[in-house]
């Protein structure tokens, strides 16, 4: 049985103690041995993101961290927003075996002429975007711009009425006859099976 790690970047908006990231680490670890982090103006306590380069500095830190905790065979970077976007810059200078982004956000501010891709096209490592079909911070038609100009393999789960935080609507889900946790379990479907597709480096 080979090792495998997962580690798990909180949003910018909330830290890995919030409830959202708490349950999605719970299901993650069904599939994986699962690290949280946060970044270094979190546990300082201030609200605004630090600048790029030291994002992907504490994510590094953190992955290598987990790496020698766990010794894993291989490793998976998932992030909610944010930490799927820093994971990917992360991608581009230490060697993982996937990326796994639940709700990238492609659009800053949600300004579609404002696209966070640049990173997206330097890509080499295989990535699942996991989406809501309500994101306004990806709008779809751009992201699938997007994917047909990348290098690297690269899939999506959409979720039919998610918002950023992947969340259905109640009315919604009350029309398909489905719960959020349906809606939760058939994303940790589509994320353990593009984990168990890719061969470990």
């Amino acid at each position: 049985m080979s090792r495998r790690l997962i580690l798990f970047a909180p949003g910018a908006g909330a830290p890995s103690s919030h409830p959202w990231m708490q349950n999605w680490k719970r299901r993650l670890s069904e599939i994986s041995e699962v690290d949280t982090f946060d970044y270094d103006y979190m546990r300082a306590g201030r609200k605004r993101p630090d600048p790029l380069p030291q994002l992907i500095a504490a994510h590094r830190k953190a992955l290598q961290a987990a790496r020698e905790k766990h010794q894993p065979d291989s490793t998976f970077l998932i992030g909610k927003s944010m930490g799927g976007r820093i994971g990917c810059h992360v991608s581009l200078e230490e060697k993982v075996d996937g990326l796994v982004c639940l709700g990238y956000p492609l659009c800053a501010m949600g300004d579609r002429t404002k696209l966070r891709d640049k990173v997206l096209r330097a890509l080499t490592t295989p990535i699942l975007f996991v989406q809501g079909t309500r994101d306004a911070l990806c709008p779809l038609d751009l992201l699938e711009r997007v994917r047909a100009e990348m290098k690297a393999p690269n899939f999506l789960h959409v979720v039919e009425g998610g918002d950023h935080s992947l969340r259905v609507p109640k009315r919604q889900l009350k029309a398909m006859g489905e719960t959020q946790e349906d809606v939760d379990q058939r994303i940790l479907m589509s994320i353990a099976d593009f984990v168990a597709t890719l061969p470990s480096t």
